[in-house]
């Protein structure tokens, strides 16, 4: 029979060294293991939206509660203009609140776009126009001569329903004009007349409806923008 021998004092210190060794190495692996997203990890900073100085007028708007519509076409901005006529007559009948109460940016870009300027432009340009606005009188079946969705009563049914956007205007509402659309309708204009387009997109810059209108940069970057001021959507 054999006889069993104590471990050494030697033997003792190093099976204790590798027992450390080998906890320290465990620490170390589930540290890392952390850094590298198996472990629990610190939450990331919100995101936040960037603010551009061209995006200012958004903020200079009064309201207590923030409407955009946004418009592509003569029949979605006829909707919009019956839309927003809702919302304000709303919010002063059943909350009490005035217009200056509420903040409402009608975006005209696209098709919609002519529709942002007065009676001169329409009955100088009213053929480009209507071309590129794929609108037409309904009663004449021609280029209009005036801008139709700023005329409230009319001899046949227009997509605005009476709702023009001068009345719009008159209780707040604000417009974003597309700067790349009445670009577009410059160009169009100056190739059938022979002009020069930038004297052209001049000329319609000054003839907006309002001074409540803002020339932007592109419309859809006015969609953009204005939601990430707190503005809610609504297509039409």
């Amino acid at each position: 029979m054999s006889e069993r021998t104590s471990p050494s004092s030697s033997e003792r210190r190093s099976f204790l060294t590798r027992l450390s060794t080998g906890v320290t190495a465990f620490a170390a692996a589930m540290a890392g293991s952390a850094v590298t997203g198996y472990g629990q990890s610190a939450p990331a900073a919100s995101w936040q939206p960037e603010r551009h100085e061209k995006d200012d007028w958004l903020e200079r708007i009064p309201g207590k509660h923030r409407m955009l519509f946004d418009t592509t076409t003569a029949d979605g901005l006829g909707d919009a203009l019956a839309f927003a006529n809702n919302f304000l007559r709303t919010n002063r009948n059943e909350y009490g609140l005035q217009n200056n109460d509420i903040a409402v940016i009608m975006v005209m870009r696209h098709r919609s776009t002519g529709f942002a300027y007065n009676d001169a432009i329409w009955a100088k340009y009213g053929v480009q126009i209507s071309k590129r606005a794929n609108f037409v009188d309904p009663k004449t079946k021609e280029a209009p001569k005036i801008n139709l969705l700023n005329v409230a009563k009319y001899d046949v049914e227009l997509p605005n329903r009476g709702n023009t956007v001068d009345a719009l205007l008159k209780q707040g509402v604000h417009l974003a004009v597309c700067s790349v659309a009445t670009r577009g309708i410059a160009t169009a204009v100056a190739e059938a007349t022979g002009g020069n387009a930038d004297n052209i997109f001049t000329e319609l810059v000054s003839n907006l409806l309002t001074t409540n209108a803002h020339m932007v940069p592109a419309g859809i970057v006015a969609v953009n923008r204005a939601q990430e001021h707190g503005y809610t959507f609504v297509g039409s």
